[in-house]
């Protein structure tokens, strides 16, 4: 992996580069104005004709919410999502108004969550998304209308010590932060023909 991998060649905001995802909480509670705050950041996010297809369920640790919202996680999620005060259920409404498919329903929803995910950086909270639950049960359990797909659960709290995890987890945690590098991915005029001024190899 080349040193361009594990660093930040360009300028990014401070909440950007510092932005990942944590699987050790502490045993904190959430403060209900902060947790406002990022549900109102993933309010305002954009979508598609302003149709705003995202639902949320918001659990706290010990309310039902919580605890149907944990019983629809793969059982690897289950060991550590278990130290987050906050899990979310995030829908989306696969239809608009009239009841036609809203196609960007997926795409929008996504927006909003990390809308969220940034403005709790903002609030000294960290969270952590997982494709790794049943939507069948999420469906089920939340009562889900046949037009409502349930899409992702994050987990949300302050950031806590590694040593709380699985050795297999406490490594995640501890290891420096990767990305593809730019020239794989930002191309020009056709696939794989790299935007060199932005995105060539030696780009600074």
């Amino acid at each position: 992996m080349s040193k361009e991998a594990r660093t930040n060649n360009n300028t990014l905001h401070p909440l950007l580069k510092k932005r990942w995802s944590p699987r050790a909480f502490l045993d904190k509670k959430v403060e209900p104005q902060k947790l406002r705050n990022i549900l109102e950041a993933a309010r305002w996010s954009p979508s598609a004709s302003n149709i705003q297809p995202w639902i949320f369920f918001v659990g706290e640790n010990g309310d039902e919410a919580y605890s149907r919202i944990f019983d629809t996680l793969v059982e690897f999620n289950q060991k550590w999502a278990k130290f987050a005060p906050v899990l979310i259920l995030a829908c989306g409404k696969t239809t608009n108004a009239e009841g036609s498919p809203n196609k960007a329903w997926m795409y929008d929803t996504g927006q909003s969550v990390a809308h969220m995910s940034i403005q709790a950086m903002d609030e000294g909270l960290h969270v952590h998304q997982m494709m790794g639950f049943d939507e069948e049960k999420a469906a089920q359990l939340f009562k889900l209308p046949a037009d409502v797909r349930a899409l992702t659960v994050t987990a949300v709290g302050y950031i806590g010590d590694p040593a709380m995890l699985h050795p297999r987890m406490q490594r995640s945690e501890t290891a420096v932060r990767e990305r593809k590098e730019m020239h794989t991915f930002i191309f020009s005029d056709e696939f794989g023909k790299v935007r060199d001024k932005i995105a060539g190899q030696n780009n600074n």
